[in-house]
């Protein structure tokens, strides 16, 4: 397996939206501040299964996970629906497989909602956001992960089957164990690799990297080695290479997986092929076993597709 063309991939954090069919207020009014920061090379256009298939290429990407597109929070089975109509149409190679939908556990309709979403077949997991209270963290802001009460019904995942995606700063490390911690039996992913957001701020990545490495030590956490471009429009192998190997080194190579984040990780400016042909630079040397696992059978062992 001399290049990322000899082996199958899945992407497991790739979004679509449809601003006709949907409601994305981030995407259609005004900007808000996000995580990926500047973004509006991506507002008010579409991103369809047919810009997928473009974008794939050569590349033979045979799984897709769809993580949650921030619709409108009012209606979030409304993603889910349209998702699985793309999925059951005859050309979409069924994707997406596997989908990440929104959902409330704050909510006194939580379980409402979880059943509409697992009333649709490709239904694989929940992303609730709780990175948002510390995009600014010199101001950070009260959040669901630190109520004990919202922790506990994140458990809820593990009654309906649903993996949880957790996407947080490492400042909010604390909590953030405990809601693993509370659920072993409960399978979480971190997005994004922990949101290294400030790699330029050595201090700001020490306290990343100690983070990273307790989280290791959760055996019902795997990672998503994903969002670069989010943080750095300039990366390359070897800007990232660190941050990778040292995250696989926390984890092991069973529990970490490559993940586009596309089409927000566009906004660097690579091709949705140079992703992928990046990554692969990075762990060239590894086997081609644990190759398999980085690229695609990690993510499907977790989505179940």
């Amino acid at each position: 397996m001399n290049s990322v063309y000899d082996f199958e991939i899945c992407d497991c954090h790739h979004h679509l939206w449809d601003l006709q069919a949907n409601y994305y207020p981030w995407l259609t009014d005004t900007k808000r501040s996000r995580v990926c920061g500047e973004y509006e090379a991506i507002r008010n256009r579409n991103f369809l299964v047919e810009d997928f298939f473009k974008n794939r290429g050569d590349l033979k990407v045979t799984r897709f996970i769809h993580e949650e597109a921030v619709i409108d929070r009012s209606d979030p089975v409304r993603e889910t629906r349209w998702l699985q109509s793309l999925a059951d149409e005859p050309n979409s190679e069924g994707i997406p497989h596997g989908i990440v939908a929104h959902a409330d556990f704050s909510a006194p309709d939580i379980e409402a909602v979880l059943d509409g979403h697992c009333s649709f077949a490709n239904m694989r997991g929940i992303r609730q956001f709780v990175h948002e209270a510390y995009i600014d963290p010199e101001n950070p802001e009260p959040c669901f992960l630190e109520e004990e009460s919202w922790r506990e019904r994140v458990g809820l995942c593990e009654k309906y089957n649903l993996v949880f995606d957790l996407q947080f700063y490492w400042q909010q490390l604390g909590d953030a164990l405990k809601l693993v911690k509370l659920h072993p039996n409960l399978q979480f992913v971190l997005t994004h690799i922990g949101l290294p957001a400030r790699q330029s701020d050595v201090g700001y990545m020490n306290g990343w990297r100690a983070s990273m490495k307790q989280l290791g030590e959760l055996p019902n956490l795997c990672v998503k080695l994903s969002g670069f471009g989010m943080f750095d429009r300039e990366w390359t192998p070897a800007s990232i290479g660190p941050l990778v190997l040292d995250t696989i080194s926390f984890f092991d190579v069973d529990r970490c997986m490559f993940a586009s984040n596309f089409p927000v990780d566009s906004l660097s400016g690579k091709s949705y092929a140079l992703y992928w042909e990046d990554f692969y630079e990075v762990v060239k040397d590894f086997s081609d076993d644990e190759k398999r696992k980085l690229f695609s059978d990690n993510a499907r062992r977790v989505y179940r597709v």
